[in-house]
């Protein structure tokens, strides 16, 4: 019989989640280690029915050499033992066209909630086509300047996905055209600057990815360099415009090389959605 690698590494591996410290606990597992986050967030046009939601965000995996195969393996099982409303994957499954494309949907099949995904600039580099097309073979809903309503809790959700900015594909006109204008509503964008183009003032959750948090960071430095690149967004929360942008750091890279990252740990976002009290 046949074993697959994700089949491998469970059975060969183990990991750990130690309690959260100020919102932040870590799976342990030597190379695989990345942070889970915990994230209040308040909405004001949250439906009362979705109140306490809880969604998990998974960015930047960049499934190949660079990562290993048993952090994405974890970070799956992390969001599946949480017991999460919703998952959402915002972009770069891959690096470049020599990763193993097909490992994408391997890894990816048995999420078990909702998910939802956008692609990024390395996907769109690569073989944009091939990877929507394993990521909905592994039950995960692909979208590109397009919005799509689901009901969880027995209220509607709608999320909203931008295409990736980087590689010239964003659509916000078109992502919101005929998309509700009201109630819970959560918007999916690779590039964190997508943020800017959103209507203003709407109470929108916007998840992204891109910055890996720096990949290497030294304070006030990293943030400096990536400003003037036009990426202000770097890391965690901001308010852009009366809405709220979450920029995750990504499960990427990080086994050394020149992909090393410093103090930008891999991480898994959880989120608990809130209405104001």
């Amino acid at each position: 019989m046949r074993i697959s690698r994700r089949q491998f590494v469970l059975g060969t591996t183990a990991v750990l989640t130690v309690p959260s410290v100020g919102g932040v606990a870590r799976a342990r597992g030597g190379t695989w280690e990345f942070d889970v986050s915990h994230v209040d967030v308040t909405l004001p046009g949250l439906d009362p029915a979705h109140h306490g939601l809880r969604v998990a965000q998974l960015s930047d995996l960049h499934i190949g050499p660079l990562t290993p195969d048993g952090r994405i393996i974890h970070a799956v099982r992390t969001l599946q033992r949480e017991r999460v409303d919703l998952a959402v994957l915002t972009g770069d499954y891959v690096t470049r066209k020599g990763d193993p494309l097909e490992r994408v949907q391997e890894l990816l099949t048995g999420i078990g909630v909702p998910a939802f995904a956008v692609l990024g600039n390395h996907d769109h580099w690569t073989a944009p086509e091939y990877l929507r097309q394993g990521l909905e073979r592994a039950n995960i809903t692909v979208l590109q300047n397009a919005h799509t309503v689901t009901w969880i809790r027995g209220a509607p959700l709608t999320v909203l996905g931008v295409d990736d900015e980087r590689s010239g594909h964003a659509d916000v006109a078109a992502t919101f055209r005929c998309a509700p204008t009201s109630g819970s509503r959560l918007v999916l964008a690779h590039t964190p600057i997508t943020a800017d183009a959103l209507p203003p003032s709407q109470g929108l959750l916007c998840l992204s990815g891109h910055t890996h948090g720096g990949q290497i960071y030294v304070r006030n430095i990293t943030e400096r360099l990536y400003a003037a690149a036009n990426s202000p967004y770097l890391r965690g929360r901001y308010d852009v415009g009366g809405n709220v942008l979450y920029v995750n750091r990504g499960l990427g890279y990080g086994r050394g090389g020149w992909k090393q990252r410093v103090a930008a740990d891999p991480e898994l976002t959880l989120f608990t959605l809130r209405r104001p009290a």
